[in-house]
């Protein structure tokens, strides 16, 4: 069946437009069950809620309750939904999973069901997704995720001036379990003005300038010292590792590498920035703004000789098995030779 990202979903079920069977998949869970309450409250009428809304994890399902979930009628109801979690867990002989595709063969009219599959970095089943929309709840990018950090906010009447919730965004990697928690806390210094910056970053433990997409700057820049600095504060954050650190830069070294092969096409000004912008939408990267990514890698590539990307992109593959082959006592070190490595020749040779 048909396969969506997530905002074209959203939109659709604001409109009424909810197909009979869902897969998500993705690694955004916060977004799946957002989904899921829109839909539920579209469609259910809160009286009636407990008799036509059943939510099961498929680890504790037997293929008889499966059959009995999905093929069961509404009560004083047109539909009612289905929502079965874990389905990670299925194997291609997992009895219960056999059942709903079964059902899914000729699903029921009055019957929404959802299959949620949590986790990252896991493939989609091809049984399921071959009889089911599926739906990606992949993580939002910077802009949209600032957006929905706004939203979420005023929700909870807090407010927050625009560069502290972008503060907010890049410390925490736009994880949106992560900012809802933050929020959360936020919440507990009641209302008032909006939150400056400054006041959100002392509440986050994260002055502005000292993100992981800071020291990347910085090494783009060529500030090796500056990097090397950053470091013990860095690793000392919540979710940062020196793996994530080079895998964080090496998307943005091969990026240039993009925009240097564009360059060596000709490509300049305008024209350079949308093409490299047409390169990421096909491609369609996690957790990058492409209008910024793409204005950056215009403006580095004329410095940027594809030889240098092609020697960067090799050390940082080196530090990435020295990374998984080490202790995390050892990470600040490694990743000071990583910054030395990348930016001492090119200054040198200029």
């Amino acid at each position: 069946m048909a396969s969506l990202a997530f905002e074209p979903f959203f939109k659709a079920i604001r409109k009424g437009e909810i197909p009979n069977a869902v897969y998500f998949v993705g690694a955004e869970d916060v977004l799946k069950n957002e989904a899921i309450d829109e839909i539920v409250t579209r469609v259910l009428d809160p009286a009636l809620k407990d008799f036509n809304f059943d939510q099961r994890s498929a680890v504790d399902l037997d293929p008889e309750t499966a059959e009995t979930l999905c093929n069961t009628l509404p009560m004083m109801a047109d539909r009612r939904i289905v929502v079965i979690r874990d389905v990670e867990s299925w194997n291609k002989r997992a009895k219960a999973k056999a059942a709903v595709l079964r059902y899914l063969e000729r699903p029921a009219a009055e019957t929404i069901l959802l299959l949620v599959q949590g986790g990252t970095d896991l493939e989609v089943d091809g049984e399921l997704a071959g009889r089911t929309t599926v739906v990606e709840a992949d993580p939002l990018p910077p802009e949209r995720a600032r957006k929905w950090l706004l939203l979420q906010a005023e929700r909870r009447g807090i407010m927050l001036e625009e560069d502290a919730a972008l503060h907010m965004v890049l410390v925490t990697d736009a994880r949106l379990g992560e900012l809802r928690s933050e929020l959360d806390k936020l919440a507990g210094l009641g209302g008032g003005a909006a939150l400056t910056m400054d006041r959100v970053a002392d509440f986050l433990g994260v002055r502005h300038g000292e993100t992981q997409f800071d020291w990347r700057d910085t090494l783009l820049r060529g500030e090796a010292g500056r990097a090397a600095a950053m470091l013990p504060h860095l690793l000392a954050q919540s979710g940062i590792s020196g793996v994530s650190l080079v895998a964080l830069l090496g998307t943005s070294v091969a990026g240039i590498g993009l925009a240097r092969a564009h360059y060596d096409k000709g490509s300049r000004g305008p024209h350079l920035f949308q093409a490299i912008k047409a390169s990421l939408f096909r491609a369609r990267p996690f957790r990058l703004s492409y209008d910024a990514a793409a204005a950056e890698w215009s403006r580095l590539a004329p410095a940027w000789s594809r030889g240098r990307v092609e020697r960067c992109l090799k050390t940082l593959r080196n530090t990435d098995a020295r990374l998984k082959n080490t202790t995390v006592s050892d990470e600040q070190a490694i990743l000071f030779d990583l910054a030395m490595e990348l930016t001492v020749p090119w200054q040198a040779a200029a």
